[in-house]
């Protein structure tokens, strides 16, 4: 459950974005081809198994254990299993209905969020693949979601016609320990409502559960700036 700034930098790279005025309303999106690294080995420490949300008492953080078995940063992504031997899930659950029951758009999306978690899956891989595609639905971004095939130290992939694709690469600009300044650089470092921002003010690029469960539909406003 990546932070905010992670679907704003996916959603800045949408072209053709327009009011069609077709009687509905809606908006037309061209998606842009984002890669997934999936070649990588794994890293410890960062967001690959971790998120940061909005309880009573301030920021915290949830963790999906994994299996260490001969030292993880050795294994590819792709390799990485979840360790479902303790009671995580609960207490994750627990903690997320907690800080989101009261939020205007929880109880739209709960139901579908723990069953992808209830899910189980083995790998962590394919768990983030399922949260990333249900977050992307949700906030609305039209995104061409793909893995990549191989491993490329200067972002290049290929396409599925085979020719080289040059993608901007963003792969370590986003970590848990270092502050990113996508936000203010795309100038999408405002506030939007929080629950607890009466208490604690607001708190910038908290996972994108923060952004959807509170803003609900239009969490693409905020990530495009649409008519701000």
């Amino acid at each position: 459950m990546p932070p905010v700034s992670y679907f704003a930098a996916m959603a800045q790279e949408m072209e053709g974005l327009r009011n069609r005025r077709d009687g509905d309303g809606s908006l037309e999106l061209s998606p842009s081809v984002v890669y997934i690294e999936a070649c990588e080995n794994y890293q410890k420490q960062s967001y690959r198994n971790r998120c940061r949300f909005y309880a009573a008492d301030g920021v915290q953080a949830l963790s999906y254990p994994i299996i260490h078995e001969g030292g993880t940063h050795k294994l590819p992504i792709s390799e990485i299993r979840i360790d479902w031997s303790t009671q995580w899930l609960q207490q994750h659950e627990r903690a997320i209905i907690s800080a989101y029951r009261t939020s205007a758009y929880f109880e739209y999306y709960q139901d579908e969020l723990f069953a992808i978690l209830e899910s189980r899956p083995e790998k962590l891989l394919d768990l983030n693949m399922a949260l990333l595609r249900f977050f992307i639905e949700k906030t609305g971004l039209a995104i061409d979601l793909r893995m990549t095939q191989n491993f490329s130290r200067d972002g290049v992939q290929s396409s599925p016609d085979g020719t080289a694709v040059i993608c901007e690469d963003l792969r370590e600009a986003i970590h848990p320990k270092r502050q990113d300044t996508i936000l203010e650089d795309l100038k999408l470092a405002k506030p939007y409502f929080q629950v607890f921002a009466s208490k604690h003010g607001f708190k910038s690029n908290l996972s994108i559960m923060d952004l959807l469960f509170n803003e609900g539909p239009d969490s693409i406003v905020y990530l495009k700036s649409i008519g701000r």
